[in-house]
């Protein structure tokens, strides 16, 4: 079974949307929960150091540690979606990151969503792992 962790990393690299998508049944729920946070948040310097090289929102596969890799996609207005995984299929986490940046697109016009603050939207997540479904 495949691993996924999803996380929004806002422009002030606060967290503002995680999903453990598919998680892994040989380590419990909370450490993997732990090492999956550890190693997102340890692949944003990576990030913020290619961001700056190129021109393309999706960074494709910036870090790897272990069996796991760690895709990234940074908008325009510099919010990280960060995506763990165990298998590297570019083309359906591309695919991923542009339905998931659209989803992103509907919260920001809401009016009472505040840029940069936690997500909570259960529609939102529901969408989020429809598409997980769909891609990856």
């Amino acid at each position: 079974m495949s691993v996924y962790y999803f996380a929004i990393v806002g422009a002030t690299d606060n967290p503002i949307y995680e999903a453990d998508i598919m998680p892994s049944r040989n380590i419990s729920r909370d450490d993997h929960k732990h090492l999956n946070q550890f190693i997102t948040h340890a692949a944003l310097d990576v990030v913020e150091e290619i961001q700056w090289t190129t021109q393309a929102m999706y960074l494709k596969s910036i870090d790897k540690f272990n069996e796991y890799f760690v895709s990234s996609f940074v908008t325009a207005g510099n919010v990280k979606f960060m995506l763990l995984h165990d298998q590297k299929s570019e083309d359906s986490i591309k695919n991923f990151f542009h339905e998931v940046y659209e989803l992103y697109i509907k919260v920001l016009l809401n009016p009472f969503y505040e840029k940069n603050h936690p997500i909570t939207s259960q529609s939102f997540d529901m969408k989020v792992k429809a598409v997980t479904r769909r891609f990856l």
